[in-house]
């Protein structure tokens, strides 16, 4: 799978091609959030945060931050981004541009993850 648009920035959310996968890898097509920075990488590649459905259990969690669907975003329902599940894949695995979350859900996906690596 090829993009057929300008290469995914930072805070956008895109249809994203998981598989294959092992395990409990979270899988198939699936919106993510792009949450690396668009100056660093040599190669065409994007760190991103998946995007499940929404769970009440997961209000709890300090990796799943909540999204409510609206225009911007291109989402259909409430949802989570799964910051345990971040990963750097290639522009390839990129299927179509949704939309793009605000500059707050994008500081909170940011603080997440700093919690989750402990980060100081």
């Amino acid at each position: 799978m090829t993009t057929s648009s300008p290469a995914p920035l930072r805070g956008e959310v895109w249809w994203v091609d998981f598989n294959p996968t092992v395990g409990t890898e979270i899988r198939k097509i699936r919106p993510a959030v792009v949450i690396s920075s668009d100056a660093i990488g040599k190669l065409p590649i994007k760190l991103v945060a998946p995007i499940t459905d929404w769970k009440p259990h997961f209000s709890s969690d300090i990796w799943h931050v909540r999204i409510n669907p609206d225009s911007s975003n291109g989402l259909s329902k409430p949802s989570a981004v799964d910051v345990l599940q971040i990963r750097s894949v290639d522009t390839q695995r990129f299927v179509k541009r949704l939309g793009s979350v605000s500059a707050d859900v994008l500081e909170e996906i940011v603080t997440s993850l700093a919690l989750v690596v402990e980060y100081q």
